[in-house]
């Protein structure tokens, strides 16, 4: 049997999965760990069967993709993890320079969505390599992190800088939760390799389960490597991160869309579609 190619996140947003992957799950999948931007060109030129994606992605191309269920990233309000980091207070910005990071997709829009509607600001963004030590350029006013970056400058927010959570304005400005990625099969695949997607599908979310199960094992597998206290990783892990994809969450993701559209940053509001994974 051929094996899967499956994409995987490298942030601790998956902890719980990427233990399990180191512990058995990944056996019987060809596994790609990157940055979301990565994974989302990686699948969108068929380098890869099955992968989380930037949840904006789908919409784009979502004639190409099929959803899986049950499974995604998201946050009720604060998600810790994506965050701008700013000289001034948010409400001060408005025709500024903001750096964005290489890494996202979803993160781009959210902003520019929250800084349009929120507070009527037009920024120029400008994407750049940002790294956790020197979280805003000299010559920006404010920058987005996400990934374990973000979560280390929410957690340890420079003295002279403002840290603002964007689950936390999202929910501000919306009352709704956000998804940030979604994990989405290629509807060529789903077609022709039926049994290979739902073998893959059952290692991940059967993987994912496992993780959570053993969260106090996965927190401790990276303490060594990682610039997080336990309390730091149980509290992001315990609560504030959440992987199941319910209605409401479902919901959310087309509230996101259409704010998305309105500010013309994606062309049309897809329509969710799922991959059969339960009838084969």
């Amino acid at each position: 049997m051929s094996m899967p190619r499956v994409g995987h996140i490298n942030f601790l947003n998956v902890l719980p999965l990427t233990y399990s992957y180191k512990h058995g799950y990944a056996d019987g999948l060809s596994l790609t760990y990157a940055v979301p931007s990565a994974l989302n060109d990686d699948i969108k030129n068929a380098r890869l069967d099955i992968s989380p994606i930037s949840s904006i992605e789908y919409a784009g191309q979502s004639e190409n993709f099929l959803l899986l269920p049950d499974i995604c990233i998201r946050a009720d309000c604060d998600v810790q993890s994506i965050v701008l980091m700013s000289r001034v207070p948010i409400n001060l910005i408005q025709n500024d320079k903001i750096a964005l990071t290489s890494k996202s997709a979803t993160s781009h829009r959210l902003l520019k969505i929250i800084m349009a509607e929120s507070y009527g600001a037009s920024p120029t963004y400008v994407i750049e390599n940002i790294n956790a030590e020197n979280p805003v350029p000299a010559d920006s006013t404010a920058s987005l992190l996400i990934g374990d970056d973000a979560l280390y400058n929410y957690l340890n927010t420079p003295e002279h800088l403002y840290c603002y959570d964007i689950g936390k304005e999202w929910h501000n400005l919306t009352g709704h939760s956000m998804v940030y990625a979604v994990w989405v099969v290629r509807r060529d695949f789903a077609i022709n390799s039926p049994k290979l997607l739902k073998f893959a599908y059952n290692r991940i979310i059967s993987g994912l389960h496992n993780g959570i199960q053993n969260k106090n094992l996965a927190i401790k597998s990276v303490l060594s490597e990682k610039p997080f206290s336990y309390r730091d990783l149980d509290q992001y892990l315990g609560g504030i991160i959440k992987w199941d994809l319910p209605k409401e969450a479902i919901n959310s993701l087309m509230i996101y869309y259409q704010a998305a559209q309105r500010l013309k940053l994606i062309d049309n509001v897809p329509d969710i579609e799922f991959a059969d994974v339960k009838s084969i």
